[in-house]
């Protein structure tokens, strides 16, 4: 077989296993949850739901949960080159902001070693910090924290 006739028939494998994948969804195939549960909720469209008011901290579950956040983050910039969560929450701006101040750990490499700024790792805060909706959840939860660790 020559060189070029092989090329184009693995190609083609490859273009046919792309747009099999995508067949499922193509077809109108719904979403589920771990539990089986369905995720769509008829009377809400994606992204419709109200941020909640500005307000104090909200309490944490468990340790090491990512705080909240308690307060809207609309049109907040945090890119490669400017956050806009640290004009607040920097150790140099807290206080004056009356903000809470970003944790020691956000310093520290996958090694551990400190760092003199926030590791690139824990630098965009809405990966794990997320404002307050009215949403309802998509499945029920029956997480209890664990007593005496709050």
């Amino acid at each position: 077989m020559k060189k070029k006739t092989r090329n184009l028939l693995i190609a083609l494998v490859a273009a046919i296993g792309v747009v099999a994948a995508g067949v499922p969804q193509a077809i109108g195939q719904t979403v589920s949850s771990v539990r089986g549960a369905g995720v769509s909720d008829p009377e809400l469209t994606p992204g419709q739901y109200r941020l909640l008011p500005d307000g104090p901290p909200i309490p944490r579950d468990y340790i090491q949960q990512p705080p909240m956040v308690p307060h809207k983050v609309d049109g907040y910039e945090v890119s490669l080159n400017f956050n806009k969560c640290m004009d607040c929450h920097s150790w140099t701006r807290y206080r004056a902001a009356g903000a809470t101040k970003v944790s020691l750990t956000h310093f520290k490499d996958r090694d551990a070693n400190e760092l003199s700024n926030i590791s690139p790792r824990r630098y965009f805060c809405l990966q794990c910090h997320v404002p307050m909706t009215d949403a309802r959840p998509l499945v029920e939860n029956t997480f209890q924290p664990a007593t005496g660790v709050r």
